[in-house]
């Protein structure tokens, strides 16, 4: 078995990672329909091919670093991705009510 989730792993964190990612590709979708601008250098540069394109490419790189996480035997990566996520998700949020109440 190439993956092995460990007793010490926490029990909902991929469940959560999956969540976290699709909110933030919701939130991002509805940031940019509202006219707000993309955070990240890296995304931005990758939506001159589209803004799902790019944001399934990042995705793409997201479940790749879980995976080599959960490979190197490193669960606690997952943990620390989902908190970083859950600001990223918060920070759309906030864009988007900035936006729509302030333009």
């Amino acid at each position: 078995m190439i993956f092995r989730v460990y007793e010490h792993f926490p029990k909902h964190s991929l469940s959560v990672f999956v969540l976290l990612q699709l909110v933030d590709i919701l939130t991002t979708l509805i940031g940019l329909g509202v006219g707000a601008h993309e955070g990240s250098v890296f995304i931005e540069r990758l939506m001159h091919g589209g803004p799902l394109a790019a944001l399934l490419i990042s995705k793409l790189i997201a479940v790749c670093l879980v995976a080599m996480a959960l490979r190197w035997h490193r669960p606690r990566v997952v943990v620390l991705l989902n908190y970083w996520l859950a600001v990223v998700v918060a920070w759309n949020l906030v864009a988007i009510g900035y936006t729509v109440l302030f333009r």
